[in-house]
């Protein structure tokens, strides 16, 4: 699934605003959506999926791309560390601990996740399916203490660190 664009110019305003030019990680790079609205000198992108780096040319995107999984992936301090519809592919436990570790290893954390919303494997890529397809954002306060409610709809929203 390719993320929703809702509130991307107000996140985009939120970052620019509060903080100026930073070092940034962008998880689950996917198509490079993130890349190229945010344009960043330092930022980096992670990508699981092999053929995205390829197909979607990250490379001209990202000052870097790690073909990683973040589960595994231990990186160093990034200004901001973007989760732009990541953790709902990941279970509860894992996410929680990704969620964690980028705490420890950044100023802000951004989350981005849909609501409710089911998907399998697409385009043969196995990372796609949702393994948190019940979030709302009663259960991201629960599951996510660690976060605050940035921007939302009925079907996605926005979180930052607290």
């Amino acid at each position: 699934m390719a993320s929703y664009d809702y509130y991307k110019k107000e996140v985009k305003e939120y970052l620019e605003n509060r903080y100026g030019d930073i070092r940034v990680l962008d998880v689950g790079a996917g198509d490079g959506k993130w890349g190229k609205l945010l344009k960043y000198k330092e930022m980096d992108g992670v990508e699981v999926f092999k053929p995205n780096i390829e197909k979607y040319h990250l490379e001209d995107i990202y000052r870097t791309v790690y073909n990683e999984d973040i589960r595994d992936f231990k990186y160093g301090w990034y200004d901001l560390v973007i989760f732009g519809d990541v953790l709902e592919h990941l279970e509860v436990e894992e996410a929680q601990e990704v969620l964690r570790y980028a705490c420890q290893h950044s100023k802000e954390v951004l989350v981005a996740v849909p609501y409710e919303y089911k998907q399998g494997i697409e385009y043969g890529n196995v990372y796609e399916i949702h393994k948190q397809d019940d979030l709302t954002p009663e259960i991201m306060k629960e599951r996510y203490p660690e976060l605050r409610e940035l921007y939302r709809n009925d079907v996605y929203g926005y979180y930052v660190r607290k």
